[in-house]
């Protein structure tokens, strides 16, 4: 039922897909903008949204003709260029920036609960138990929760070169674990 390995593999798969730490330039310019961050409602936000695609995604994918596999495939790929996009510092997915709603749009969804998150979420499925994948989901939502609450502190500690270090660490990670889910999954297809 619970694997500490699989734990441990999802929590860092969906840290780096989410990249709170990658995203706290653009937090900190978004709380300039809109003031405050209410941490808990865009942390709830995000956690409903996972959860949601976590527990009802693969009903929607047999809606719509699609088997966890190949999603999962698709998902490897999109996590792939994820990966490029936090090494090569290019950006391929285009966020729509607007502020208006504060804390859910943009923070919640598309920055921390988006589709390369949804997409990881599912293409996990494939490799690992639903109950595993729930932990690494909490788990990252603690982080998110500290983050959100304690971006100014952090940027002070990790300075821009920290937090560009931590960025193509995590970039390579996903690459690794993209290509994994790809190599697990293109022979079942």
């Amino acid at each position: 039922m619970f694997s500490i390995d699989q734990i441990v593999t999802v929590s860092f798969t969906l840290f780096a897909v989410i990249d709170i730490l990658g995203s706290i330039p653009v937090l900190l310019s978004l709380k300039e903008k809109i003031g405050e961050i209410n941490a808990v409602k865009a942390t709830l936000a995000s956690g409903v949204l996972m959860v949601a695609f976590l527990l009802g995604g693969k009903a929607f994918l047999n809606l719509m003709s699609v088997d966890l596999q190949s999603f999962a495939v698709a998902g490897s790929i999109v996590i792939f260029i994820i990966g490029l996009e936090m090494i090569l510092g290019i950006e391929f997915f285009k966020s729509d920036q607007d502020t208006k709603t504060g804390s859910l749009v943009p923070i919640a969804f598309p920055l921390i609960a988006g589709s390369g998150t949804l997409t990881t979420i599912m293409s996990l499925k494939a490799d690992f138990g639903d109950y595993n994948i729930l932990v690494g989901i909490v788990l990252n939502l603690l982080i998110i929760y500290i983050v959100l609450r304690s971006l100014s502190y952090i940027e002070r500690i990790l300075g821009k070169a920290g937090l560009m270090v931590l960025r193509k660490f995590f970039g390579v990670i996903l690459l690794a674990i993209a290509v994994r889910i790809f190599k697990s999954n293109i022979g079942t297809l």
